[in-house]
């Protein structure tokens, strides 16, 4: 076990999955660090077996051999994605992207005996913004008031109701646009009288706006808790917008919010996810959401030092199970 590797997967310039790489450098596991639509097939190649009921096999880079078996753990990051097979230029072009996604990954998603942090396919389940707000409720978080509908009168009654309401996307954040590039759809307030029939074309999600004083990102490794406050310079809705704004400061998690997002991990079957809450002037937390891969080297220092020191520990560890 002490010279089993951990499998990082994630592209180039990865910030993040750096300072845990470090980490795990500086205790003396091996790791090998692979984004494979960037690697395979020109700079690592693979084979996988199924003999006998056990699954086997290995991955050769330049540098590094990786018996797929011996992998302890995998810190499944943000590997760059494989290309639309819909853009190549010929049938073959598309079938061969298309085998490269399945076949590379489904090999990486099924590698015997490693902890994932996270597991791809429990990311995937635990990004459903709705399954989420859910889940959340019903684990005791505070969730401010939440409408999803393609109902325009729904939608102009629930915005008259609360006053000024939040619309944020079902999904993702990135729109595509005829020119190529991608614009972020970024946390915006509405009014009763911005709303249209325009809302009857796809589910649309709107929430009560909190009065908040803060905003607080809190990573969560297994059932260790980090938070980190967020200050932002000026009246800004959405602190991702620009981060150069922010000032990110510790702060303790009351118990309940700590046992509701251990109860969220569980459920969900995840060893990390990064929670966003609006903290308001009576010291009360809002559930907004879960992003089950989210970022965390922007906090302040010590917490990420922290985070990174708490998830080499897990991937250090590996399935102990």
């Amino acid at each position: 076990m002490l010279d089993s590797p951990v499998l990082v997967v994630t592209s180039l310039g990865d910030v993040t999955a750096d300072l845990v790489v470090e980490e795990l450098y500086d205790r003396g596991v091996p790791v090998v660090r692979l984004d494979p639509s960037a690697d395979f097939p020109h700079i690592a190649n693979m084979s996988a077996r199924i003999e006998r009921g056990v699954f086997t096999g290995d991955v050769t880079t330049s540098t590094r051999h990786l018996e797929l078996s011996g992998v302890r753990s995998v810190y499944w990051r943000r590997p760059t994605p494989f290309g639309n097979p819909q853009e190549a230029e010929t049938a073959e072009q598309q079938f061969a992207i298309e085998q490269s996604r399945r076949g590379y990954m489904g090999v990486l998603h099924a590698l015997p005996g490693a902890l994932y942090v996270n597991h791809p396919a429990r990311n995937r389940d635990a990004e459903n913004k709705v399954l989420q707000l859910a889940t959340a409720a019903r684990l005791g978080f505070t969730l401010p008031d939440t409408l999803i509908t393609d109902v325009p009168a729904d939608a102009v009654k629930f915005a008259a109701e609360h006053g000024t309401v939040i619309y944020k996307p079902v999904h993702r954040v990135h729109l595509a646009c005829d020119d190529g590039r991608n614009r972020t759809v970024w946390v915006r307030t509405v009014q009763a009288d911005e709303l249209d029939d325009s809302i009857a074309l796809c589910p649309h999600l709107f929430q009560a706006c909190v009065p908040k004083v803060a905003d607080i990102r809190l990573a969560m490794v297994g059932g260790e808790a980090f938070a980190s406050r967020i200050d932002t310079d000026g009246d800004h809705l959405d602190w991702r917008q620009d981060q150069s704004l922010i000032t990110c400061s510790p702060i303790p998690v009351p118990d309940p919010v700590r046992d509701a997002a251990r109860a969220f991990l569980h459920t969900f079957g995840l060893h990390y996810g990064a929670f966003d809450f609006a903290l308001d002037a009576d010291g009360r937390w809002w559930f907004l959401e879960c992003n089950p891969n989210g970022q965390w080297a922007f906090v302040d220092e010590g917490t990420t030092r922290a985070i990174a020191s708490a998830l080499a520990d897990t991937l250090q560890k590996g399935d102990t199970a």
